[in-house]
């Protein structure tokens, strides 16, 4: 009985983690492209700090319908693909994310 009690413990702590675990993922996905933005416009010093802390802060833009459109119908140019078979991808890729 003890054995199932402290496995149902840990179980709910391990759980209770996960989102937490989730979000640093995705501050560490951001720092990440900061840290890359920042190299290629080869920032120093407090131009640098001033960059991230803004960079890091910016909320995520969404992406819009006019965007995933144009993302879109480059993948179908880029793949030339033509009628149903266009119209297929363009379908599935604007239902995407």
């Amino acid at each position: 009985m003890k054995k199932m009690i402290l496995s149902v413990a840990v179980s709910l702590f391990a759980a209770s983690l996960a989102p937490a675990a989730l979000a640093a993922g995705t501050q560490q996905n951001k720092m990440k492209e900061c840290n890359a933005s920042a190299g290629e416009k080869e920032l120093k010093g407090d131009e640098r700090k001033a960059f991230m802390k803004e960079c890091l802060s910016a909320k995520p833009a969404k992406t819009t319908q006019q965007d995933k459109m144009k993302s879109c119908n480059k993948d179908a140019g880029e793949k030339a693909l033509k009628g149903d078979d266009r119209k297929k991808f363009m379908s599935d890729c604007l239902k995407a994310n």
